[in-house]
């Protein structure tokens, strides 16, 4: 019986592309985003014996009731895989009340909760496996993006204690730390400039985050970690 997994953000960008790898791996999936039509197209394109839904991570009663349908039209949920993100750019001084709020909302908060739901369902099913992403900016910074900086830096902090609250329950936490890579996200980045920063030369592939994300599903005495997938960065411009 193939695995169940979650994927919060998973109908674009990093989050799609778990889904394809662990679609490949046998899992049944539910892709879930925001925008439901595009959630289905996703979860269409996987095959069969997958479930698209929408969901406002930020929102506890939306969360709760998208953890119901998986576990309704899926089975107990073995992964939970967060990567929903939004991001506002600007200097702290131009940014904008809400910009900050809507951001720690759906980067951390929606993190916070997604995690407080999975755990319940697997600490009654004895097990399982999350992974959040994070960003490299949220562990060396970027003027320009101190609140994203922040919201990311606090995935990481949640991440490492919530490990230690379920280690005892076989429930594994860690956060995968992607550098720059071909998403929506990064698409009006001057890509000349940054990548020269960067050993490999080159911005990374969703693909190549998404091996990062199934290594540590998989991997049984991995939790409370924080994996780097940035081509060796060694600085932020």
């Amino acid at each position: 019986m193939g695995k169940v997994c979650a994927i919060f953000g998973g109908s674009r960008g990093i989050g799609k592309a778990v889904a394809e790898l662990l679609a490949r791996k046998g899992c049944h999936l539910a892709i879930i985003a925001r925008n439901l039509e595009v959630a289905q197209n996703t979860a269409c394109g996987l095959g069969a014996g997958h479930l698209a839904l929408s969901c406002d991570i930020s929102r506890e009663q939306e969360v709760h009731r998208a953890f119901e349908e998986i576990q309704r039209n899926l089975g107990p949920i073995n992964y939970l895989v967060n990567a929903a993100g939004i991001n506002r750019d600007g200097l702290l001084l131009r940014t904008k009340t809400e910009d900050m709020v809507s951001q720690i909302h759906t980067n951390l908060l929606g993190t916070m909760l997604t995690c407080k739901a999975a755990v319940k369902s697997m600490i009654h099913h004895q097990g399982g496996a999350i992974v959040n992403i994070g960003s490299v900016v949220g562990l060396k910074g970027n003027s320009g993006q101190s609140i994203y900086s922040a919201s990311k830096a606090g995935i990481v902090g949640f991440s490492r204690s919530l490990a230690k609250e379920v280690a005892r329950k076989q429930i594994r936490v860690n956060v995968v730390a992607p550098g720059f890579i071909h998403t929506e996200m990064t698409a009006h980045l001057e890509e000349d400039k940054l990548k020269k920063a960067i050993p490999l030369g080159r911005f990374g592939d969703p693909h190549e985050v998404a091996q990062a994300v199934l290594f540590l599903l998989e991997s049984p005495y991995v939790t409370g970690s924080t994996l780097i997938v940035d081509g060796g960065l060694q600085l932020l411009i």
